[in-house]
C-alpha cells in the first residue's frame, strides 16, 4: 500500500542537498565500535561482517542484518547511526560488507552490482546454521535496498520476518540518468572516484586482465561505469540489459514479509515517478513517501545543534512490530 510519511525536515534543512550532506558533515566524528568477522564464500571469494556485538551461544536476542549503499561500509555515517539505533534497542545488528567495501580489495575480478543477491543469500545460509534460536529482520540503504528487494522477491523462503528498504534506486536506468544532471553530477563525480580507484587497484594488481586502465579515464558517468566495466564483468551484455534485469521495482510484488519502502520526492539519486510502484502493493508492503528528505538523509529536529536522524526512529519502530508480535 502507498501511504504519506510522517517525517517533517527541519525548518533549518529543507533543502535536499543539504539533507543529503548534512549527516555526513554531523557526524564525521561519530564513533562506533565493531567487532569484525570474514566469511570465505563458496567460489573463492570472501566479505567481510561488522557485529555490534558477536551473539552469545543460545543467545535468542534479535540479529537485523544491514546492507550498505554504492561504495559505503561500516563507516558510512547512515550505517554507524542504524547499527547505534539497533544496538540501543537490545538488538545485535550485523552489516556485511559488499566485497572489496570493507577496505580489502576481492579476489576476482567482478565484486558487486545491484542485482546481485549470492553474498546476502550465502550469508543469511550462514547465519541461520550459526544462530538458529535467533529471529532475524534485514534492512537495505540505496544499492543495498535494491539488492535486498531482489533477493526478498526470488528467495521468498528467507527467515526474515520483516525488512526494509531505504531510499533504493529502484528503477536503475532513470536513476543512472537522474545523477548525470544538474547538481547530482557531483555526487556523481564523488561515487565515480571510489568505484575507479578500486577498479584501477585490480587492474594493477592482475585482477581484472579484461580491462585497460586507459579506459577508467575515459569514463565520465555512472552508465558509462556499468556500460564498460559492471556489465562486461558481471555477464550482461550492455548497462541497458544489466538496468533491466537488476532493478528491483520489476519484482517487489512479490516479497512475502512485511516490508517497508522509504522514499523522498526530492531525492538528488533517484527519479521520483519511475522509482514509485506503477501497481498495486499487496497489504503487507508499506512504500512511505515523504516530499523531503534527501538520499538517505531525513533529518529533524527544532536544535541545529542537535539534530535528530528520523530513519534511527522509524525502520527500528517499524521492524520492533513484527519482532514483538513474535515474541
Amino acid at each position: 500500500m502507498h501511504s504519506i510519511s510522517q517525517f517533517k525536515p527541519a525548518w533549518w534543512l529543507r533543502n535536499a542537498h543539504l539533507q543529503t550532506m548534512a549527516a555526513k558533515v554531523f557526524r564525521r566524528k561519530l564513533e562506533l565500535v565493531t567487532s569484525s568477522e570474514a566469511i570465505e564464500l563458496p567460489d573463492g571469494d570472501f566479505i567481510e561482517l561488522a557485529w555490534t556485538e558477536q551473539p552469545k551461544e543460545n543467545s535468542r536476542r534479535p540479529i537485523i542484518v544491514i546492507l550498505h549503499g554504492l561504495e559505503g561500509s561500516k563507516d558510512s555515517h547512515y550505517a554507524k547511526g542504524m547499527l547505534m539505533a539497533i544496538k540501543a534497542r537490545g538488538w545485535i545488528g550485523v552489516l556485511m560488507h559488499f566485497r572489496g567495501c570493507s577496505g580489502k580489495p576481492n579476489r576476482q575480478a567482478s565484486s558487486y552490482h545491484s542485482g546481485d543477491i549470492r553474498d546476502i543469500s550465502f550469508l543469511t545460509e550462514h547465519l541461520i546454521a550459526q544462530y538458529q534460536q535467533c529471529t532475524f529482520s534485514v534492512l537495505g540503504f540505496s544499492l543495498g535496498g535494491n539488492v535486498l528487494a531482489q533477493y526478498l522477491a526470488k528467495v521468498p523462503n528467507n527467515p526474515y520476518q520483516s525488512a526494509a528498504v531505504i531510499c533504493a534506486p529502484l528503477d536503475l536506468a532513470s536513476c543512472s540518468a537522474r545523477i548525470n544532471q544538474g547538481f547530482s553530477r557531483l555526487y556523481q563525480k564523488y561515487l565515480l572516484q571510489m568505484l575507479k580507484q578500486s577498479t584501477l587497484n585490480k587492474i594493477t594488481n592482475k585482477v581484472i586482465h579484461t580491462i585497460k586502465a586507459k579506459q577508467l579515464t575515459d569514463i565520465k558517468t555512472i552508465y558509462d561505469f556499468d556500460e564498460q566495466v559492471t556489465a562486461p564483468l558481471n555477464g550482461f551484455n550492455s548497462a541497458k540489459h544489466y538496468y533491466q534485469q537488476a532493478s528491483g521495482n520489476k519484482v517487489i510484488a512479490q516479497i512475502k514479509q512485511p516490508c517497508l519502502f522509504v522514499h523522498a520526492a526530492d531525492d538528488p539519486f533517484l527519479n521520483h515517478q519511475m522509482s514509485l510502484p506503477k501497481h498495486k502493493l499487496p497489504e503487507h508492503l508499506t512504500f512511505e513517501v515523504s516530499n523531503h528528505g534527501g538520499h538517505v538523509g531525513f533529518i529533524h529536529g527544532r536544535n541545529p545543534f542537535k539534530p535528530k536522524y528520523w530513519l534511527e526512529q522509524r525502520i527500528p519502530d517499524f521492524l520492533n512490530t513484527h519482532i514483538a508480535n513474535e515474541n
